[in-house]
């Protein structure tokens, strides 16, 4: 699925000078390259401001507790999603509440939004997009959603680091968001790291407080925080990486449309987004890239007919492949609490059964992909 070694190779001097220097200077916690990539994250999104912290997990804590959310509220967002987005919020003391998603792009569908939203209005607080595997939700949607309902927006764009709506990049879309760059992301550091996203200097403030066991001023504390501050070996890493990151997201939209093309050629699926079931005529089909998303594909995901079968096919031959998500979050025992049962979400869970992410990272040659695609192939044949 991930070869991490080769984009090592390729950049080896330039991590090793910089943990060098990180290690000469001995300020290992925050300090002048943290400080640094947050100047560099917030000029590369267009947010006004950025704060590093631990974990895309702890980003999203951060963004919902400095923009207020608390105990009584409700925040809305996708089942179809890893765990933080929906943690992130009862983290707060609030409540999740989850609609559908849209079958053709695997994000919040913004109509079943609506209609959940109908239902929500004295407690719900606002919307959490999920920008999925480097796609941005539909935010022209979502917008004019949170204006109607005086919501506000916090992105989860863990898997969106570069990816864009109408030129206006992930992270400068909403109130506040969060970025992950645990070791697997298109933006990786070496171990946890994350970063929240701003355009309003009082939420800035106060993520960089809550950071910091709530204090702005040493042993001064006005809240109780977190502690989630950034190591600076991670901020160094994180500055070399970004020096690239344009280049490798270009190179993982070249694997995708190469992907697109082999899988075409097998017979296996038709264009892109044009049909969202499989069967056995059709066992592969490929979510809908919307024409305003400059998608990243931080993931490469298919739907497929036999999908477990399949899997178990690929890694008899060696290929990595994984799946982004096998239960939906309403569905998760934790959450039992809120009520929801098998089919309160049909298009979340009929995508948990079908979706199947291939290898995709920007060293991976076009042999390799044909190796996977013809597995395919051998297997429906």
């Amino acid at each position: 699925m991930l070869d991490l070694k080769r984009q090592y190779a390729t950049i080896r001097e330039e991590v090793r000078e910089a943990l060098e220097r990180v290690c000469e200077s001995q300020s290992l916690i925050l300090g002048e390259e943290v400080a640094a990539f947050e100047r560099e994250t917030a000029a590369f999104t267009g947010a006004a401001d950025a704060v590093a912290c631990a974990s895309g997990t702890d980003a999203l804590w951060l963004s919902l507790q400095a923009c207020g959310v608390g105990p009584g509220d409700s925040f809305l967002t996708s089942a179809f999603t890893f765990f933080a987005s929906a943690s992130s919020i009862t983290r707060c003391n609030a409540r999740p509440v989850f609609a559908d998603i849209d079958p053709e792009t695997f994000n919040l569908d913004p109509k079943a939004t609506e209609s959940v939203i109908e239902g929500e209005k004295a407690t719900l607080k606002g919307i959490m997009p999920i920008h999925l595997y480097g796609q941005c939700a539909d935010m022209d949607a979502f917008d004019r959603i949170a204006a109607e309902h005086k919501l506000f927006m916090v992105e989860d764009a863990a898997q969106a680091y570069g990816a864009s709506w109408r030129n206006k990049r992930a992270g400068s879309l909403g109130r506040a968001a969060g970025f992950s760059f645990y070791p697997t992301k298109n933006l990786s550091a070496f171990g946890d790291a994350g970063c929240a996203t701003t355009n309003d200097s009082d939420v800035a403030e106060r993520m960089r407080r809550l950071r910091n066991h709530g204090s702005a001023r040493r042993y001064y504390h006005e809240e109780i925080g977190w502690n989630s501050r950034m190591d600076a070996l991670q901020g160094a890493v994180l500055r070399i990486k970004l020096k690239h990151i344009e280049e490798w997201n270009e190179r993982r939209r070249a694997i995708a449309t190469n992907y697109d093309r082999l899988l075409q050629a097998a017979g296996l699926t038709g264009e892109r987004g044009n049909s969202v079931r499989v069967d056995k005529q059709h066992p592969v089909q490929l979510p809908k890239t919307l024409a305003p998303a400059y998608h990243i594909f931080h993931q490469y995901v298919i739907r497929a007919d036999r999908r477990d079968d399949l899997r178990q096919f690929l890694s008899d031959r060696k290929i990595g492949s994984e799946i982004y998500y096998p239960v939906p979050l309403h569905l998760q025992q934790c959450f039992a609490y809120l009520g929801y049962k098998t089919g309160s979400l049909p298009e979340t869970e009929r995508a948990c059964a079908e979706v199947l992410a291939l290898p995709i990272f920007p060293e991976l040659t076009m042999e390799e992909q044909r190796v996977v695609v013809h597995a395919i192939a051998e297997f429906y044949s």
